[in-house]
């Protein structure tokens, strides 16, 4: 199975700024020694990929600097030419494993899942919506009646992804979150699931049952792109749920059965991730990955 990476390319952070971006470069150690995976770098994300869900003047003012600090502030990152190479990276990988799933049943990206990126912004760490490039990616390679589900079960809602995707009857936006979370103005998913702080496995569970079911009912998919948040678990640091780390193995088994049974190539992204300890976020991650191996082999 293919893994793509790009911790190597590093976006500079002030010291004891919130985001791990460390995280990526273990999780990568972590994962290297597994059978079955091929770690492979992630390409660039092109101006012309890039602009397939983002507005030009978006992707001109990130590329040549021109965010102002009220912009930036919202990001979340200051401006460099590495934040800018790291986020083209980061999309980059996403859009390779979704080319990749196409050949061989199912690829990951070791980061990606910037679902707060909005067609003219970046929010809440999240620079360009790598998802919601590689949905359209898919679609400019299969043609427009190839259909994409985007299953975000990353703790916060997609509402980057929801917004850019919103008149877009082809690619279906499912976001089970908490409800009381980041971001706290929710966007209009194709299906929308919030919790209540502190929820836990079995209601967590029951609600990515139900999603699922519903998606089926609604939607034929032909691609699933999967994000696989590490942030719903119990000892999060913004997450505010209480999944325990088998509650989360249970849902992406979840998940790769839904692909599975209904026979649907998937590419899975990390999205958030961040542990008190972030070995936690790292252990997390790496269950997901070795869970897509096993799958890749059915």
């Amino acid at each position: 199975m293919k893994a793509f990476y790009s911790d190597h390319f590093v976006l500079p952070l002030p010291k004891g700024h919130r985001f791990p971006m460390e995280k990526y470069a273990l999780l990568r150690q972590s994962v290297q020694s597994l059978a079955d995976l091929e770690l492979l770098e992630a390409p660039s994300a092109t101006d012309a990929q890039l602009l397939l869900a983002h507005d030009t003047k978006y992707v001109e003012k990130i590329i040549s600097g021109q965010l102002n600090a009220a912009e930036q502030k919202e990001i979340g990152f200051p401006w460099s030419p590495l934040m800018v190479e790291r986020s083209k990276r980061s999309a980059g990988a996403t859009v390779a494993a979704c080319n990749a799933a196409l050949m061989d049943g199912v690829s990951v990206n070791l980061a990606g899942g910037t679902h707060h990126a909005h067609r003219d912004k970046g929010s809440g760490f999240c620079v360009f919506n790598d998802v919601a490039i590689a949905a359209k990616n898919l679609q400019a390679i299969k043609g427009n009646h190839f259909r994409v589900a985007i299953i975000d079960f990353d703790v916060h809602q997609g509402n980057g992804t929801a917004t850019i995707m919103q008149h877009n009857d082809s690619i279906f936006t499912l976001s089970i979150h908490g409800e009381n979370n980041f971001p706290f103005n929710k966007e209009q998913s194709d299906l929308d699931i919030g919790l209540k702080n502190q929820c836990a496995d079995s209601e967590y569970l029951n609600a990515v049952a139900y999603a699922l079911d519903e998606l089926e009912k609604r939607f034929s998919a032909d691609f699933v792109i999967y994000l696989a948040g590490a942030d719903p678990h119990t000892d999060d640091r913004l997450g505010k749920l209480s999944l325990s780390k088998k509650g989360l193995l249970l849902r992406d088994q979840a998940v790769f059965d839904f692909a599975k049974i209904n026979g649907i190539p998937i590419a899975v992204v990390m999205a958030g991730g961040y542990g008190k300890k972030i070995e936690q976020s790292v252990e997390i991650h790496h269950q997901t990955i070795a869970l897509a191996i096993k799958y890749s082999h059915n």
